[in-house]
């Protein structure tokens, strides 16, 4: 006759529906939710079915008794009511797990050294031999939980926690335990998908966690097959007849799911100092016939299965906990559902996610959501049918080019001249910047020296700056013509007053040379050639992209294809994104302020690029100083004309400091490489001893497009090499 014994296993939190599902599918006869766990009902096959087969459990444990407790004494008498010689042998060892909370036990530790004194004391013999402690791998290992004066006594069947499968030895930062992960791919249909010979892809796959437990799951292979330790090897009652059943069972199923034709399970991880990690991870667990791992940045994820099946993607993308900042996030999370929407339609989606603010960013509604738990963190599961009628899009917004209807008033005569000189530029740069696709450029600048402003369009939007006016005009006669001015600019690029961003010289006299605008943070998207990136027109003196640099930004894109690029004076990046996006080998950009970098990193992470390329804040002198015997293929400086920041040690002066500056550079450039060094210092003059010293070709002009003719003094270039 069979013996009824009573289990408990442990989950994490959230996945109790699932595994009592579980066990009743491994035999369960009975199984019943609580918190964190499931109470079963089965006999001792069931427990060692439950040791190799649960994909979602922590532990298995057997209860041996439950008694109340209103003391330390009370525990130790209920231990010691039980024949502790049928479980462990007088040379054997033992470790105890406490738990909760007791009158008159004040910690944990306290409470496991009343049991297991309790367990030593029946045990010990005349001679004074008693077993011994082993918290590592004991003979036994005892769990004890104490809630409102109950006590539940058990044995810990599987040792270790069961989402210890033993293949990932190598992980990433901030990886997902084994049985979440195989949770999280039951919740979104992965078993059935599977079945049905869909295909699984993780665009973000870290250690491989999900792409492991999803092929186990595929090859009917037992999550703990290949454990060496169990908690009941060593125990008196161990029946190993029965257990090598299971575990004979268990291998002749693997063998037979693995020798069938394997499902097209792919990951990409930016990281290439992860992909041996994973790769050993995969292979320690078998599956290195079914899962294949490559590098590739979420900005190139495109599933492209080989027989065209569609199936599940899966991701746990950084959501702040851990990694990354949210400022930055909010854009990986944006660029995720752009690349789905894409490239994935008719896939299926599921997203684990800490902050499910930045889950709305995606622009995919979700069909289910699931509370789940990574550790304490409580998290959301976004289940998504990424179909068309499922995808959140924005209403467009109209452009500049009088669609915008405003308000017209009558101009003044100073202000219809204005009007007339920006209409004929309009026309003309207009037509050029559509033809070569460019939103972003200098539609004036200046060229009406009474109107001394430069008005830039950024897609629908508008940054003026205003000059100092020449000094034969008076400051209240500048003030009113910049009034004329913005009267102008809404009728003429048919823009609302809202989309214009100016900023002023102040009058009196103060460190700043434009007024700071209110801190507004708002932050928008604009394309230059291949990439997107984040302007702010208002609340810093300059908006986060240089248009006068945009042919270098090409130029630089052009030329990164595999090349090691270094971005020295980074600001926000800009350049670093045209490289990376062009498959540049490796980024390191440059900069002291945490303000830019920050920046920079949202701009990285709006174009699907990860941490893999490096944001360094230093002083770039000092940062060169220390960083020799590293190479690089493509560097490009930008200096500042003068700095005195207190980050700063000492002073930058670009003329007087430029030679130590490309010096310590060009000790940077790997043979064949080559260094662009520009500047705005209107009087600068490149150091005789550096044209002398390597090949210094001067390309200014190369570097300036149509909208900055007019000022062709805005910045300098040049391309320098070694002789």
């Amino acid at each position: 006759m069979r013996e009824i014994l009573e289990f408990f296993v442990t989950c994490p939190k959230g996945v109790e529906g699932l595994l009592r599902d579980e066990v009743l599918a491994l035999g369960a006869e009975s199984a019943k939710e609580t918190v964190a766990g499931v109470s079963v009902q089965g006999d001792i096959e069931l427990g060692y079915r439950l040791c190799l087969w649960s994909r979602l459990g922590n532990r298995v444990l057997l209860v041996l008794k439950r008694f109340l407790a209103g003391t330390a004494e009370d525990l130790y008498a209920g231990v010691q009511m039980i024949d502790w010689r049928d479980h462990l042998a007088v040379d054997g060892t033992l470790a105890i797990d406490f738990t909760g909370s007791l009158a008159g036990v004040d910690n944990t530790h306290f409470g496991a050294l009343k049991v297991k004194d309790a367990v030593v004391d029946q045990l010990r013999r005349p001679d004074g031999s008693r077993p011994g402690v082993d918290k590592v791998r004991p003979d036994l290992r005892i769990n004890v939980h104490c809630h409102r004066g109950e006590v539940q006594l058990a044995l810990d069947l599987s040792g270790a926690s069961l989402h210890q499968r033993g293949y990932r030895l190598q992980q990433g930062a901030a990886p997902l335990k084994e049985n979440l992960a195989a949770a999280i791919l039951i919740r979104a249909g992965w078993p059935a998908l599977a079945e049905a010979g869909g295909a699984l892809t993780d665009p973000m796959c870290g250690s491989g966690t999900f792409l492991v437990e999803a092929a186990l799951m595929a090859a009917d292979v037992a999550p703990n097959l290949q454990r060496e330790y169990w908690g009941f090897s060593r125990w008196q009652q161990h029946v190993p007849v029965l257990w090598q059943k299971v575990l004979t069972e268990a291998r002749e199923r693997a063998e037979r799911g693995l020798a069938r034709p394997p499902l097209w399970i792919r990951g990409y991880e930016a990281d290439p100092r992860l992909l041996q990690p994973v790769r050993n991870n995969i292979q320690r667990a078998g599956v290195g016939e079914w899962v294949k791992v490559y590098q590739g940045e979420l900005a190139t994820f495109a599933p492209n299965p080989d027989r065209g099946q569609q199936g599940l993607v899966v991701c746990n993308p950084p959501y702040g906990e851990r990694l990354g900042t949210t400022a930055s996030l909010v854009y990986l999370y944006q660029k995720l559902g752009e690349v789905l929407r894409q490239q994935c339609q008719g896939w299926q989606a599921a997203i684990f996610t800490g902050n499910a603010e930045l889950g709305k960013r995606m622009g995919i509604r979700s069909h289910k959501q699931y509370n789940l738990f990574n550790g304490a963190l409580p998290c959301k599961l976004l289940l998504m049918n990424l179909e068309s009628e499922r995808f959140v899009t924005k209403a467009a917004e109209p452009s500049t080019g009088g669609q915008v209807p405003v308000e017209t008033a009558r101009l003044s005569e100073s202000a219809q001249m204005f009007a007339n000189r920006l209409k004929k530029n309009l026309k003309t740069l207009g037509k050029w910047a559509r033809q070569q696709g460019i939103e972003c450029y200098r539609v004036y600048d200046a060229d009406m020296p009474e109107f001394a402003v430069a008005v830039d369009l950024y897609g629908d939007r508008v940054h003026v700056q205003e000059y100092a006016p020449p000094s034969s005009i008076s400051e209240d006669k500048a003030e009113a013509r910049l009034q004329d001015v913005m009267a102008a600019l809404p009728q003429v690029l048919g823009v609302a007053p809202e989309h214009i961003a100016l900023k002023q010289r102040q009058r009196q006299s103060g460190k700043q040379q434009y007024q700071r605008m209110a801190q507004q943070g708002e932050f928008f998207e604009v394309r230059e050639g291949q990439v997107r990136l984040l302007v702010n027109l208002t609340d810093y003196l300059d908006t986060g992209l240089f248009l006068d640099h945009r042919p270098m930004r090409l130029r630089i894109a052009a030329e990164a294809k595999g090349k090691r690029f270094l971005n020295l004076f980074c600001y926000t990046a800009t350049a670093t994104v045209h490289a990376a996006a062009a498959g540049a080998r490796s980024t390191t950009s440059v900069d002291l302020s945490n303000t830019y970098l920050d920046w920079a990193r949202r701009n990285l992470s709006l174009n699907g690029l990860s941490d893999l390329h490096r944001l360094e804040r230093a002083d770039v002198m000092a940062w060169l100083e220390s960083a020799r015997g590293q190479q690089f293929d493509l560097i490009f400086i930008d200096p500042p004309t003068f700095s005195n920041s207190k980050k700063l040690e000492g002073v930058f002066d670009v003329q007087r400091d430029h030679p130590r500056l490309l010096e310590l550079a060009m000790k940077l450039l790997a043979p064949g490489g080559v260094l662009y060094f520009s500047n705005n210092f209107r009087r600068f003059r490149m150091d005789p001893a550096v044209e002398a010293r390597y090949l210094v070709e001067d390309i200014s002009a190369q570097t300036l497009d149509r909208d900055f003719q007019r000022n062709s003094r805005i910045h300098r270039t040049w391309q320098i090499s070694n002789r």
